[in-house]
């Protein structure tokens, strides 16, 4: 079953991993496997909501998810995006971008360099915004909860994850300006281009959020009125149209997944940048990581267990938090990108040993007093 279900990403981390080694030497072995591990870890809570959703999905619709849907992921947002966000903010074409990372390695790095700010304005604060919106949830187990039951209650002021954003912009900026004014003619002004990207950045996140949103609500209508329409064909003695009423709720199933896919890819292409500049070390590890999320997924459908370890999604979003101000930070100061890429190891890392102790926890408390209430037990093992 498990060898089934990741040969495929077992082969592709052998080859990917041997790749780096050969032809960059360890350091890119190194980084190529930590942002493997990135990319796992952030899409995590993307895997878990294409298996709910999945598992909704006749046989051809997910095949048509797991073939299509990972040919865009991998090769589209992974691979090709990393290339337009380059060549966009470095203001060259895609095929010179590509063609400099190949023949004038130098030239590229001091491209990358010079867009730095800009990319790390961009993705700063699309990372930004999906940790605070995360934080400013109510949900229904927290992990840091003296932390996140205030917050949650902060969230229900509407617009504070843009303001709070935007302000962080706004500090990033002029800390930079200012900078830039002390050293004057060692150092461009790049605030103005600062600001433009965070708040491209900002604009492609609640664009993305909204269509997200979108294809969510148009799934519910579809499930309502197929529902209504079967109970009607009951009632009148028919037969309902099974494939036609799946083809369409399957449609926009299809349609929801893939925005909703592309929308979680964003963090780890942008966190990518937080870790490396390296255009192919960043496809590498990226593209590796989204084969482990297909099969994670294929995974959770397979098994019907999604809720084992609660406290995973807030490990990667906690890990999204601090990847953003990492990148907001590295706009004007640097910080070393493997110790970059541990943070988020490590954020995930605890979370997932705190599921484990709630998760034995929540046994000990069913052995010593019966069954008792799930809800009184999973209480008692968020105070562990």
């Amino acid at each position: 079953m498990l060898l089934k279900t990741f040969g495929w990403s077992f082969g592709v981390t052998a080859v990917g991993l041997a790749a780096a080694a050969f032809f960059w030497g360890w350091e890119a072995f190194a980084l190529v496997a930590i942002l493997s591990i990135l990319e796992i870890s952030l899409s995590f809570d993307n895997a878990v909501v294409n298996a709910g959703v999945l598992k909704k999905m006749n046989a051809f619709w997910q095949k048509i998810f797991l073939t299509i849907g990972i040919l865009i992921a991998v090769f589209g947002m992974r691979l090709v995006f990393p290339v337009i966000i380059v060549a966009i903010t470095a203001q060259v074409g895609p095929i010179e971008a590509v063609q400099v990372a190949l023949d004038n390695p130098d030239r590229y790095e001091q491209l990358v360099t010079d867009a730095h700010p800009a990319i790390a304005a961009f993705g700063g604060m699309f990372l930004l915004m999906i940790f605070l919106d995360f934080i400013f949830d109510e949900r229904e187990h927290t992990w840091i909860s003296w932390l996140e039951r205030p917050l949650s209650r902060l969230g229900k002021v509407n617009g504070l994850s843009v303001c709070i954003a935007l302000i962080a912009l706004l500090v990033a900026a002029t800390t930079l300006a200012t900078a830039a004014h002390q050293h004057a003619g060692a150092h461009a002004d790049k605030s103005g281009t600062v600001l433009l990207a965070g708040i491209a950045g900002l604009i492609t996140y609640l664009i993305v959020g909204g269509l997200s949103g979108h294809f969510e609500d148009k799934l519910e209508e579809e499930e309502e009125r197929e529902q209504e329409e079967e109970e009607a064909a009951k009632r009148a003695g028919k037969k309902p149209t099974a494939v036609g009423l799946a083809g369409k709720a399957a449609f926009f199933m299809f349609l929801y997944l893939e925005v909703l896919d592309a929308s979680f890819s964003f963090d780890g292409v942008i966190g990518a940048f937080a870790i490396t500049n390296h255009i192919f070390w960043m496809a590498l590890g990226l593209g590796i990581g989204a084969m482990y999320v297909r099969s994670l997924t294929v995974y959770l459908v397979r098994q019907g267990t999604l809720d084992d370890y609660v406290y995973l999604e807030h490990g990667a979003h906690y890990a999204i938090g601090a990847l953003s101000v990492i990148l907001l930070v590295t706009i004007k100061f640097q910080i070393n990108e493997v110790v970059t890429g541990l943070v988020g190891v490590v954020l995930i890392a605890l979370s997932f040993w705190s599921s484990v102790r709630r998760n034995r926890a929540i046994e000990a408390a069913g052995g010593e007093g019966g069954d008792g209430d799930e809800s009184e037990q999973s209480e008692a093992a968020s105070r562990v």
